[in-house]
């Protein structure tokens, strides 16, 4: 077994060609996620589309990576690793010039489903590949350098897609996959080796009801995280429907594979109790990481009228900060820090950038006040991220760990989509709350308040409106102004929440994770 693990160790040359074709087809993916949010003007104006026609481009690859990264374990041993990942990548590649052809907004989703399933296959194999192609007493490094395209990606889609539209055309976003993608593609299939598996099932073996299940409970889940809001969530008949069906898909899924002779997924691997607590340290972290990039961008851009570019490219200090981080941890736990010390700091340093965001949340807010609180978040996320991908793997044997990262990776997928659903839920429904308390405080009677709306209607009269319209205009900035203190408020409760959200783990990491006895040898995943 010594001997058939090492032999997919790789030095020199080779490991970093595999190394950066690995991490670049992960940040593909992780960038194809969010590139697209700041081009759906464009495309909805060039394809005809309606704003809910359109929102599905991103809807559908949501879907297809959620669907297919639980299932990347068992693909890869039914056609090969190498086979598999060099399939994925060709997917992925086909499916972006298609996207940048699609001449209706129907053929955009079709092939955004298919990118997004060739995209999702790319992040559980990518680690893998790195983590097995690395000698064993380097592999923390190796799950930093991963980690690394996993933290980069959400921050580098919006000012890389906001460049892109701002001078080139929407088209582009996917055109630029192209040359990258072919390039993995070819590198894969010259310098990947797949290591040896067990049988091949035979048609007759494979558990296609387990499958069916995964992917009707998954999908529909998805799309209550994706649409709900956007639908009014228990007032849509629709979103009411897809929970049953999502509840009972996914019950009827565990059943299968507890009761299955060949289970597509094998959740006995989550006896584990490291393992347990990775995996919802992995939820939380996806929900942390996708949840401040979609809400500080929300903010700048609605707030303070920032360009999508400009929201973007805020975040990129701390972005670097992490990229800093990334091996300095990976040495700390491969000197023998607990991981558990190092995910805890990394939470509770979280939770700082949280208090320090709701406290400079103000109208006058600027990318100065930003700056600090970043970089405090890409230390925070620094310190968290690369111990918990190795603490949930590191009690793991064997088979076993290829099909814990499978959950990893599907559970951090998910956390960034319950992250996004639950911010702008909380978002709306705050604002709305706030509105109301606010606007009891402006009483029409109170001579500070009259004072202000006859100053502001004699500003509209000095521009030459008459009384009636004057008045009715100093109304309405009043209103924009309770409107903008209630969001104001809500933004604030958002960080507030979320704050809490992880401080809420520290102690159940200090309790609960165990330290492993033997360092784990991340390239059993393949077996």
């Amino acid at each position: 077994m010594q001997l058939k693990e090492e032999s997919l160790v790789e030095h020199g040359p080779r490991l970093i060609i595999i190394t950066v074709t690995a991490v670049f087809c992960a940040l593909l993916e992780i960038i194809d996620t969010t590139i697209v949010n700041v081009a759906l003007n464009n495309m909805r104006g060039s394809l005809g589309a309606t704003l809910n026609e359109i929102s599905w481009v991103i809807t559908a690859y949501s879907l297809a990576n959620v669907i297919v990264i639980p299932l990347t374990s068992w693909l890869s041993q039914q056609f090969g690793r190498r086979n598999y990942f060099a399939a994925s990548v060709i997917l992925f590649t086909i499916c972006s010039f298609l996207c940048g052809n699609a001449h209706s907004v129907t053929e955009l989703i079709i092939f955004r489903f298919l990118q997004g399933m060739g995209g999702g296959a790319l992040l559980v194999t990518s680690q893998t590949i790195i983590t097995e192609s690395w000698p064993p007493e380097k592999r923390a490094m190796a799950q930093a350098i991963y980690v690394l395209g996993i933290i980069v990606g959400p921050t580098l889609g919006p000012p890389l897609g906001g460049y892109i539209v701002d001078n080139f055309s929407w088209p582009f976003i996917f055109y630029i996959n192209i040359p990258v993608g072919i390039l993995a593609a070819i590198l894969t299939i010259q310098f990947v080796r797949s290591p040896s598996y067990g049988a091949k099932r035979s048609s007759g073996e494979v558990d296609w009801l387990g499958i069916i299940l995964l992917t009707v409970g998954l999908s529909s889940l998805q799309y209550i995280l994706e649409k709900g809001q956007e639908d009014d969530w228990f007032n849509s008949k629709l979103i009411i429907i897809l929970c049953i069906t999502a509840f009972l898909g996914l019950y009827l899924f565990v059943w299968r594979q507890l009761e299955a002779k060949f289970p597509v997924v094998n959740l006995r691997v989550l006896k584990d109790s490291n393992l347990r607590i990775g995996v919802m340290l992995t939820f939380i972290t996806g929900f942390g990481t996708f949840g401040s990039t979609f809400v500080i961008p929300l903010f700048t851009q609605s707030i303070l009228g920032w360009s999508a570019q400009q929201a973007g490219v805020l975040q990129l200090p701390s972005t670097l900060f992490v990229a800093v981080m990334m091996p300095v941890v990976a040495t700390l736990i491969q000197k023998g820090v607990q991981q558990k010390w190092l995910i805890a700091m990394g939470l509770f340093i979280f939770f700082c950038f949280c208090m320090l965001a709701y406290r400079i949340i103000v109208p006058e807010t600027g990318s100065g006040d930003f700056f600090w609180p970043l970089m405090v978040r890409g230390l925070g996320l620094g310190l968290c991220s690369v111990p918990v991908s190795t603490m949930s793997l590191s009690t793991l044997k064997g088979q076993q760990i290829g099909e814990g990262a499978a959950f990893t990776g599907m559970m951090r997928q998910l956390g960034g989509s319950v992250g996004v659903a639950l911010i702008s839920t909380f978002l709306s429904r705050k604002t709305s709350i706030h509105r109301v308390e606010v606007a009891t405080h402006l009483n029409v009677y109170d001579l500070n308040v009259q004072e202000r709306i006859s100053k502001l209607a004699a500003g509209f009269r000095n521009r030459g409106l008459d009384s009636l319209t004057s008045r009715n205009s100093a109304y309405q900035v009043l209103e924009g102004a309770v409107t903008k203190q209630a969001t104001l408020l809500a933004y604030m409760d958002v960080f507030m929440f979320v704050g809490i959200v992880f401080v809420v783990f520290v102690p159940l990491v200090l309790l609960f994770v165990k330290r492993s006895k033997n360092k784990v040898n991340l390239a059993d995943a393949a077996h």
